[in-house]
């Protein structure tokens, strides 16, 4: 996904697409302050939480210029958050059906070797993500996290 963004940043450059080269100039600032920390940013998910983290300040920000009565900085964050989720839309997740199943899965076998003692969330997080599971695939992990407390519930 960084090597896209960079290579769109030279057509927007190329293009003298201001908006564009904007969106995509704060994302690549915003993925090199985050390799100068302890967590820095190397694959697509974590990429794609920047984006969306953005995405979703960008409509906040939309919200509030409507609100105060300034429909044109409005509409240029509704254009940033378009190009936003652009690249929202490239990374490939592992969708919710998919998720459900492998949750019931482990679900299913921690209940069996607990008995009656009740299953903490964290534990079956734990196992869901484990390598042999999801570990290395491309999954939103409020997603999951959100289906293992629906299955957790039942």
């Amino acid at each position: 996904m960084l090597l896209k963004i960079r290579k769109d940043l030279k057509t927007a450059m190329q293009d003298k697409d201001k908006n564009k080269l904007n969106v995509l100039r704060a994302l690549l600032s915003q993925s090199l302050n985050a390799s100068k920390t302890n967590s820095p940013i190397v694959t697509d998910m974590q990429m794609l939480a920047l984006v969306r983290k953005n995405a979703a300040a960008s409509k906040q920000a939309a919200a509030e210029f409507v609100e105060a009565g300034r429909q044109d900085l409005a509409d240029k964050e509704a254009e940033q958050v378009r190009v936003m989720e652009e690249y929202i839309g490239e990374v490939k997740t592992v969708g919710d059906e998919e998720i459900r199943r492998v949750v019931g899965e482990v679900v299913e076998k921690l209940r069996g070797e607990a008995g009656e003692a009740k299953l903490q969330m964290g534990e079956v997080l734990k196992k869901v993500f484990s390598k042999e599971v999801l570990g290395e695939r491309n999954v939103e992990r409020a997603d999951v996290a959100r289906i293992v407390k629906e299955a957790l519930a039942k």
